[in-house]
């Protein structure tokens, strides 16, 4: 069976209203109450119509899963509870289905979550589109171009760890199916005066700190950097560290996400080679020195860094050199050379790292989007993001601020419009009468800016480009003279008399009134900043780089493209970028995302209300309710809207057979709904009072109460109804099953009384036949018995006959016997008579020895060699005979014994009688080793992986490898050692690694020495001026003492063909360095039970304790 569809709605368990423009009464105080209820709920996300306002939580929520994705992938927008995903998916699906262009304006000061926000929109599509290789590849570009333009465009600001410091505009390209096919970047912004100053508690851009402190040696020394952020002037050392911020991993991912996007390992280097370059410029320093003709110049005081830098760029030191000290101005065909004083060589220094950084970002911007660019040239469908700083209202604003500020102005000019505009379209296409909605336009204040003839950036540039003496005062006056009347502009120099008495008002700043408020800004820096200066010299020095990146970024250094024409302006540039966005803007349909922060303390669950308000001021959010809830505050289609309120009407419920829009207007109309409250569209249906629809939900909310009612009294009835049938079926189950019981239970009584019956007189026959059988069986055995004894009789009559005539026949043969015996001795006498004794000694000796021998063979000990049994003598003439036959029987046994030996085994026995005659006796370990078997390895090195290292640097076979304790020489600590005797050398590893630590060639051992006591300690001389005797003889622990001390023995007898010392006594010296020390054993209780302590004494003397 199919799943059913559950249909939902954004009304359905709403947490104050999910939708600004059904909020009511809307003030300021109830649409900051209504964001703080949601915000409290971890409801983050909440409506404008089609614009969405993102609060930043500071912290995770589970509502980006994989399984998020789904549910509100191909969804209607207000089906489900707000959410980023529902404006992604409505912007994908509309570029998707209906062949629209998209672009997703992202707007929102530093640390509102923008840059996330942007994440999340790509994340989504990247989830939602199509799947294979080729697709995934290119999906995987997109989202891993991120990781490197925030490290090189963003920065830790006082409002945001990771706050970005440049506009960031992506065109996300499609192909008809909807399947990403490439991108293209855009930037605008970058805030390259960060690179050579940052204000306080902030940091410059991430990749500086990333590079020191995740690069590794090798690359730290080709750069010719070092890991303390203290030797670099341009790193803001206060705030170097960010808590929770891992710079090193952060490093590895942004290499990472190089090399996916595309970025050659040579291109990477020299990314690194600029940034390098950069932060060493900030620590040259500048002296300054006094010509002949009076004038001032500079000199650079350490040359060291000067010289680095060339090296690392491959311009020679000397042209760098005097392109800081020395200016060339071009007029026409004249070239004057000027001396720069220490201020203007500053200048120049700073001015080329803000160069060089902002041009290797550009740069990076273009060498992306030729990996990331499509590579078909089919018709596109293209999706835009915009993610750019948000409106800026500083204590000390300055430049910087000004730009930004004018570039919201324009975004808010653009949301107006666009806005008005969708809302004029849906109208036009519902068929719904359209009027005019009154709202500020804010295109004064950006003719106050941009205007060419009187904008604040006409007279900038003016200013930058007028002959004489040019500043910042200059430019403020110029300001006081031509916008002195206009109603947005303020100046206490200006000629507006309201605003001379203004103390809030510093006489060097000048103050606009932004759509979003009044901003104060300080006029201090605005002309150097416009004309973002870069001496020729220094453009001419970057060219004749040998580095090829540095030189792609400086064309203008060519000596045969010199242009003598002033390059534009900051301000010109930007205001040049803003038109063509905007332009691009317009050709796209708009989706809105709005972030707030709502404190500035980065911390969750914290919502301040000042913060938010003064927000939601300047992004203009109230202005944005009241413009969409002009005309009519809801409206939806008239499937949905039947589907949600059918229940209301008795001819709609509970089901419609008519169109959609039929059914509404009966709806409505059993309602009762005034007419003037909603207009019906062509497929939507307009109400134009929040209190209507809250009216229709608290009616839906009643009839779906009602409805539960009748729902559970028809389930109640069915339950009782199920249940008594149920019992009643019981009752008869249980009833039939009784009566069977008793049936059961009568029969088996029956039965019973009828077998106890049978039984009684089976057993009454059953004796009546056995009484019958036995006193037949008494009759066949008297009968039986009686012929046994007439035929024993009989039988034993004829035996004595038989008897009596065999011992007549015996005796016959006997008297004939003795009869031939005496007759032939009588005949043979005579030859006896002379050697009969002899004869008889020998006969009875043959006889005797037959005997014994034949006795032995029964009497014979087991083959073993060392059973002692043998039988007793029988006879003192035999004892010789007895001795050697038991010698000759013991060697043999013991023969029979070896041939039964494989060639390890007689080693074996080999090595434990070689044992025997070095130690029996001698060392009182000795008689506890004879039971014990000689292993040799102890260690499986060859199959344990953690020996690899030693297994593979021994490549000889080896005799014997053990675990022992090496004797430290200096206080007579332990410390586990693994010993290894192979055919040549003896070697000493360190357990854990397996490093060899000393190689001793067995020719170089010349003694062996050992305490007759019960311990394992054992000391091996070296041959004095050998190379491994360095340190010193070895003192040794071990728990195979004897096995070890034999092995080494007789492999050094083989090698050497030279008998070891082998000393045993409780007192011996051993060589450490250039001391000898007296090792000496003694008894003495152990705190450690039985095992053995080493200390050192004195210098001279070390001491074991054996117990």
């Amino acid at each position: 069976m199919a799943k059913m569809e559950v249909k939902t709605s954004l009304l359905d368990n709403m947490i104050g209203v999910g939708d600004m423009v059904l909020l009511e009464p809307l003030s300021e105080e109830s649409f900051i109450s209504n964001l703080k209820q949601r915000f409290d709920h971890s409801e983050i996300y909440t409506y404008i119509g089609s614009v969405v306002i993102s609060i930043n939580p500071y912290r995770s929520l589970p509502i980006y899963s994989p399984d998020k994705v789904e549910e509100y992938r191909n969804r209607n927008f207000y089906e489900l509870r707000p959410h980023i995903f529902a404006l992604s998916d409505e912007a994908y699906r509309s570029l998707r289905d209906q062949d629209k262009d998209q672009c997703i304006l992202i707007t929102g000061e530093s640390g509102a979550g923008k840059t996330e926000a942007s994440k999340l929109v790509m994340s989504y599509v990247a989830a939602v589109c199509g799947k294979g290789a080729e697709v995934n590849q290119v999906k995987e570009q997109l989202l891993q171009s991120n990781p490197v333009l925030e490290a090189f465009g963003n920065a830790k600001t006082v409002r945001n760890d990771n706050s970005s410091r440049f506009g960031k505009y992506m065109d996300i390209e499609f192909d008809f199916k909807g399947d990403p096919l490439g991108g293209v970047i855009s930037n605008y912004l970058l805030e390259k005066s960060r690179v050579v100053k940052q204000p306080r508690g902030e940091r410059n851009f991430h990749i500086f700190y990333q590079i020191l402190s995740g690069g590794s040696e090798d690359l730290l020394e080709k750069l010719k950097l070092e890991r303390d952020f203290n030797r670099y002037n341009y790193l803001s050392l206060g705030s170097a560290i960010v808590s929770g911020v891992d710079d090193a991993a952060n490093f590895r991912t942004v290499r990472n996400a190089m090399q996916i996007v595309g970025f050659m390992e040579h291109e990477t280097q020299s990314v690194f080679e600029v940034v390098a370059a950069v932060l060493k410029l900030g620590n040259i320093e500048f002296k300054p020195e006094s010509r002949v003709n009076g004038l001032d110049e500079s000199k650079i005081k350490d040359k060291n860094e000067l010289k680095e830098i060339c090296e690392l760029t491959g311009i020679d030191q000397s042209v760098l050199e005097r392109a800081f000290s020395f200016r060339t101005v071009e007029a026409k065909q004249e070239k004057v050379s000027t001396t720069l004083n220490v201020a203007q060589a500053y200048y120049a220094r700073d001015a080329l790292a803000k160069n060089l950084y902002s041009r290797l970002f550009s740069w990076l911007v273009s060498r992306i989007n030729e990996s990331i660019k499509a590579q078909t040239k089919v018709r596109k469908k293209v999706m835009g993001v915009l993610d750019i700083y948000g409106f800026e209202i500083f204590e000390e604003n300055s430049f910087e601020q000004f730009i930004i500020n004018y570039c919201n102005e324009k975004l808010q000019q653009i949301f107006i419009e666009l806005t008005l505009k969708e809302e004029q379209e849906e109208y036009i296409r519902e068929g719904i009468e359209w009027t005019h909605i009154e709202y500020f336009n804010n295109a004064i204040i950006c003719d106050l800016i941009e205007n060419n003839q009187n904008g604040i950036l006409a007279m900038l540039d003016e200013e930058c480009l007028r002959p004489g003496v040019v500043t910042d005062d200059t430019f403020l006056e110029k300001l006081n003279q031509i916008c002195a009347t206009h109603q947005h502009f303020e100046s206490r120099m200006s000629k507006c008399a309201r605003f001379l008495n203004d103390t809030s008002l510093p006489h060097s700043c000048f103050r606009i009134q932004h759509y979003a408020g009044k901003v104060m800004y300080q006029v201090e820096g605005f002309v150097d900043k416009n004309n973002d200066l870069l001496y020729r010299d220094l453009s001419q020095a970057m060219w004749k780089a040998n580095h090829s990146l540095i030189k792609a970024l400086f064309p203008e250094g060519n000596p045969a493209k010199i242009n003598l024409k002033r390059p534009p302006t900051a301000g010109s540039q930007l205001k040049s970028s803003v038109a063509t966005l905007m332009k691009n803007l317009q050709t796209k349909n708009p989706n809105y995302i709005r972030c707030i922060k709502p404190n500035d303390k980065k911390a969750a669950h914290i919502f301040n209300e000042a913060l938010v308000c003064h927000q939601v001021r300047y992004l203009g959010l109230l202005e944005n309710v009241r413009v969409r809830r002009a005309g009519y505050a809801f409206r939806q289609l008239y499937e949905p809207c039947l589907e949600r309120y059918k229940m209301l009407c008795k001819q709609t419920w509970p089901h419609w057979k008519g169109p959609a829009r039929a059914g509404v207007e009966v709806l409505f109309g059993e309602l009762e709904i005034p007419e003037e409250e909603f207009s019906l569209g062509r497929s939507k249906i307009f109400i134009r009072n929040p209190r209507t629809l809250f009216t229709l939900e608290d009616l839906r909310k009643q009839r779906l109460e009602d409805l539960a009612t009748l729902i559970q009294k028809i389930y109640r009835g069915w339950k009782c109804r199920t249940h008594f049938l149920l019992m009643k079926k019981s009752q008869i189950v249980i009833a039939a099953w009784y009566r069977r019981y008793a049936q059961q239970k009568k029969y088996q009584q029956t039965k019973s009384s009828a077998i106890v019956v049978q039984s009684y007189i089976r057993g009454w026959k059953a004796r009546k036949l056995l009484r019958e059988l036995k006193h037949q069986k008494r009759c066949e055995e008297a009968v039986t018995t009686i012929a046994a004894y007439w035929h024993g009789a009989q039988a034993r009559g004829e035996l004595r006959r038989l008897k009596e005539e065999a011992r007549n026949k015996l005796a016959i043969a006997v008297i004939w016997s003795y009869w031939l015996g005496f007759k032939v001795r009588r005949e043979y006498r005579k030859f006896f008579r002379a050697n009969a004794g002899k004869k008889i000694y020998e006969f009875i000796l043959q006889k005797l020895m037959q005997k014994y021998f034949l006795e032995m063979k029964n009497k014979m000990p087991s083959l073993s060699p060392v059973d002692k049994n043998w039988p007793a003598r029988p006879y003192l003439f035999l004892d010789s005979t007895h001795k050697e036959l038991k010698r000759i029987f013991h060697l043999w046994r013991c023969k029979k014994y070896r041939d039964q030996f494989t060639d390890q085994k007689k080693l074996v026995y080999e090595e434990k009688l070689e044992a025997s005659e070095l130690f029996k006796d001698k060392k009182a370990l000795y008689p506890a080793s004879v039971g014990q078997p000689f292993q040799g390895a102890y260690l499986e090195i060859s199959k344990n992986p953690k020996y690899k290292k030693l297994k593979d640097a021994v490549e000889e076979k080896i005799i014997i490898a053990e675990i022992v304790n090496k004797i430290n020489r200096a206080n007579g600590k332990c410390s586990a050692r693994i010993f290894l005797l192979t055919k040549n050398n003896l070697l000493v590893a360190d357990q854990k690694s397996g490093q060899i630590k000393s190689e001793v060639p067995l020719g170089d051992v010349i003694k062996v020495s050992m305490s007759s006591q019960n311990d394992g300690f054992f000391a091996v001389h070296l041959k004095e001026g050998s190379g491994a005797a360095g340190k010193g003889d070895f003192l040794f622990s071990s728990d195979h003492l004897i096995e070890m001390a034999t092995k080494l023995y007789r492999t050094t007898l083989s090698q050497t063909k030279q008998k070891l010392d082998i000393e045993i006594s409780d007192e011996f010296l051993v060589q450490f360095r250039q001391d000898k020390v007296c090792v000496k054993f003694v008894r003495g209780n152990q705190k450690n039970g039985n095992i053995p302590t080493c200390k050192r004494k004195t210098n001279r003397l070390l001491e074991v304790a054996v117990p």
